[in-house]
């Protein structure tokens, strides 16, 4: 088993220096900051200057061995609007990001499994097919178009909720719809197909064929063995939220960090991407360890073996 984990850690390490010096290379390729924050009209001299004093001057591997430094120093860098603490302001942004993935995670779990169970249990039914048509509809449709036909239905023609800002709780419910439908869409789709394929398999019937009740078989049997390929949807839907939020947020104005994303893009504001960039592949790298850790448990048999491929 620690073997195990530590092939995993090295994965994850390597991933996230991946991740991060692609972020890094783009950025720098994509223009420059100097004349995105100072403006086209400020004078040669006060734009050297400012690349001087942010280091930009330098040639781009001394910048990247210098970013790296500092990550392991704990030292992400500062914003270049205001020259606050990279990190201090992406964690202003995070309780505001949580407060709608965490709900959106709760929602793809408590509606996705067990719609996709049922529609497993009761295949070719009338059911499974609607079951099925929403799957493909939440899988299908692309979250920001999901996030103005909400708007426009409840919102514009309606008037039942807010459309965009964080005043009350009320303006987390068409967010929280927007990211949730789409996920437990997804996951009641792949719950369907592992439970199919886990009732066709000889040991369920004959676990029926001993006398078990329906319900027995489903529980100690059914349920356990589709839980393998069903947690690597999870898993991958817990490591994407965050990236997913993105979209979400920005559709409604919600101040979190996927805002805040979008917004120093714009504004070329690096340590501050490259800061968030950070945050998400730790994420999501942490959330597919937690996969392979669950594996492990579920299934022996995993351990040293290559996660099964995602469907």
């Amino acid at each position: 088993m620690l073997h195990y984990l530590l092939s995993r850690l090295l994965r994850a390490a390597v991933s996230i220096i991946m991740v991060v010096t692609f972020v890094f290379v783009v950025l720098r390729m994509s223009g420059d900051p100097a004349m995105v924050i100072m403006g086209a009209d400020a004078p040669p001299e006060a734009i050297d200057a400012f690349r001087k004093s942010w280091g930009l001057d330098q040639p781009l591997w001394v910048q990247y061995f210098s970013f790296f430094e500092a990550v392991f120093s704990g030292e992400l860098g500062r914003s270049m609007r205001d020259g606050r603490d990279a990190m201090a302001v992406v964690l202003e942004r995070v309780p505001s990001t949580l407060a709608l993935t965490v709900p959106a995670f709760l929602v793809n779990l408590i509606v996705g499994v067990p719609a996709g169970v049922y529609a497993a249990l009761h295949r070719n039914s009338l059911i499974d097919r609607c079951v099925m048509v929403m799957a493909v509809t939440g899988f299908a449709v692309p979250s920001f178009i999901l996030a103005m036909l909400l708007v426009l239905i409840l919102s514009v023609n309606l008037g039942w909720l807010p459309s965009a800002g964080q005043d009350s709780w009320l303006n987390a419910i068409l967010p929280i719809a927007t990211m949730g439908f789409g996920g437990a869409a997804l996951l009641a789709r792949f719950t369907r197909s592992a439970m199919l394929e886990v009732l066709g398999q000889p040991y369920i019937r004959t676990a029926s064929a001993k006398g078990l009740p329906w319900s027995a078989v489903v529980w100690r049997h059914a349920l356990q063995n589709a839980a393998i390929p069903t947690i690597t949807i999870i898993g991958f839907m817990l490591g994407g939220l965050v990236a997913g939020a993105v979209v979400v947020e920005s559709v409604f104005s919600w101040p979190g960090v996927g805002r805040l994303l979008v917004i120093s893009v714009a504004n070329r504001d690096l340590a501050i991407v490259q800061a968030i960039v950070l945050m998400i592949a730790i994420t999501m790298v942490a959330a597919n360890m937690i996969v392979d850790v669950l594996y492990g448990l579920v299934d022996p048999r995993m351990h040293g073996q290559a996660r099964p491929a995602r469907r």
